[in-house]
């Protein structure tokens, strides 16, 4: 049986602002919708991703705004990354070059850190 992972919750504290961050670097918003009072539900998905992040209210992850630092994406070209963040405004850090990939790093604005992994060619 696979086990797929389709959907992080990312913590934030202005959703509109946190929606307008993902979808100017490249996010598809897929939902955007409130069900019910004190619940707001967005999704947005990485281009060519199969998970997606979910932002909003009322939804109860249990980690504060900014406490997120785990995310991990791969990317087919670290440098390329780089250079789409850097010209939609994002302060991207990199690319720090290590023997298991090359990695660029950024944070939402609410300080929620991703990281982003161009995998070492392979044998």
């Amino acid at each position: 049986m696979d086990w797929k992972i389709e959907l992080i919750f990312v913590p934030v504290t202005d959703v509109d602002r946190a929606k307008e961050f993902y979808t100017r670097i490249g996010f598809h918003a897929d939902h955007d919708a409130t069900p019910y009072p004190g619940v707001r539900f967005v999704q947005l998905t990485p281009p060519g991703s199969a998970c997606s992040i979910a932002i909003g209210t009322g939804l109860g992850s249990g980690v504060e705004p900014g406490g997120l630092d785990v995310i991990q994406v791969v990317v087919a070209d670290a440098d390329a990354a780089l250079a789409q963040l850097r010209e939609v405004g994002v302060d991207a850090q990199g690319v720090d070059e290590q023997d298991w990939g090359r990695f660029v790093t950024f944070t939402d604005p609410d300080g929620n850190s991703w990281t982003l992994q161009q995998l070492p060619a392979r044998d």
